[in-house]
């Protein structure tokens, strides 16, 4: 085995029931949600049996989403497992910050609270929408935002998944446009269970306040390497202005995960509800190894795979 990194699940992989095995089984788990219970008042009742109405709300969404990624991944250093280094799929990078003590878990959670808050009400001023084309790369699926874009309306490429799968935030209007013109090249566009244009422009205003926000918070240096969505890089220092661009900028997921390949990972465990990361990772390199963690039973199969390939 090469190097071994944890990988955290980002939005839109949220789900009913998520975190409470964790919960039920390990001490550290156990503390950071009934802190979080004590900070914002019903997130355990979300988490554990919410509407996906209801998950799907931005603001309810992200700290659930963090709280199920961190506990994941405590429970795997409870098991002995420490990675070589971190990253996290859109606000799953919170989570990767929080585990490389650039803040506390706890300050974690106040972070990714009001985060959603700031991104809700962006999402709120405007009527849009995310969606995944799969089936052509991602310069095709730029020169069609182009098109649309050319025709007054607006939509962007936000979220690089895979050689084969970009994420478009537009207007709905613009995701229709979007669809009538992938039609005609082949490609397959999925619908996503989030709330908003995400990493877009639309985040402009979000990003401002949430800069502002993170000046009034402690920051250390990660203590382990954190690659970067904005960059596609480990943070070089500059956390504040970095994580604060993510929001209305693009997830370099395709370009972080080779950028991390060729710095030696060959292991990655997704941390968090599902197991979407695993699959991109896969469609980005089939040389490296996946494995996944969001309750009970999976880390009992993650820790057997990856202790019989160590």
């Amino acid at each position: 085995m090469g190097k071994l990194a944890i990988v955290f699940s980002g939005q839109g992989a949220q789900y009913s029931g998520m975190g409470k095995s964790l919960y039920e089984n390990f001490d550290s788990a156990k503390k950071l949600y009934d802190f979080a219970e004590s900070y914002r008042n019903g997130t355990m009742a979300q988490s554990f049996a919410g509407t996906s109405e209801e998950l799907c709300q931005t603001k309810n969404t992200q700290p659930c989403l963090y709280l199920v990624d961190l506990c994941a991944a405590l429970a795997l250093k409870e098991n002995g497992i420490i990675p070589d280094g971190v990253a996290g799929f859109s606000l799953g990078e919170i989570a990767a910050l929080a585990y490389a003590d650039v803040y506390s878990y706890e300050k974690g959670f106040e972070i990714v609270t009001q985060r959603g808050i700031f991104m809700q009400e962006a999402a709120e001023e405007h009527d849009t929408a995310m969606a995944a084309v799969l089936k052509i790369d991602s310069k095709a699926v730029e020169n069609i935002c182009e098109k649309i874009r050319a025709n007054g309306e607006k939509i962007y490429p936000v979220n690089y998944n895979s050689p084969v799968q970009t994420v478009v935030a537009g207007t709905k209007t613009a995701i229709a446009a979007f669809k009538d013109e992938a039609k005609e090249v082949s490609a397959r566009v999925i619908d996503l269970a989030v709330g908003a244009a995400f990493h877009s422009p639309f985040m402009d205003g979000a990003a401002e306040k949430f800069n502002e926000y993170l000046k009034n918070i402690t920051l250390a240096a990660p203590k382990i390497p954190v690659y970067a969505n904005y960059t596609a890089m480990p943070y070089d220092g500059a956390v504040i202005d970095t994580l604060s661009k993510q929001m209305n900028n693009p997830v370099r997921w395709c370009d972080t995960i080779n950028r991390m390949i060729a710095d030696g990972f060959t292991d990655f465990i997704e941390a968090g509800a599902g197991k979407t990361l695993c699959g991109l990772i896969k469609k980005i390199s089939d040389e490296v190894r996946t494995y996944s963690v969001e309750d009970y039973d999976t880390l009992t199969t993650a820790l057997e795979a990856v202790n019989g390939n160590a």
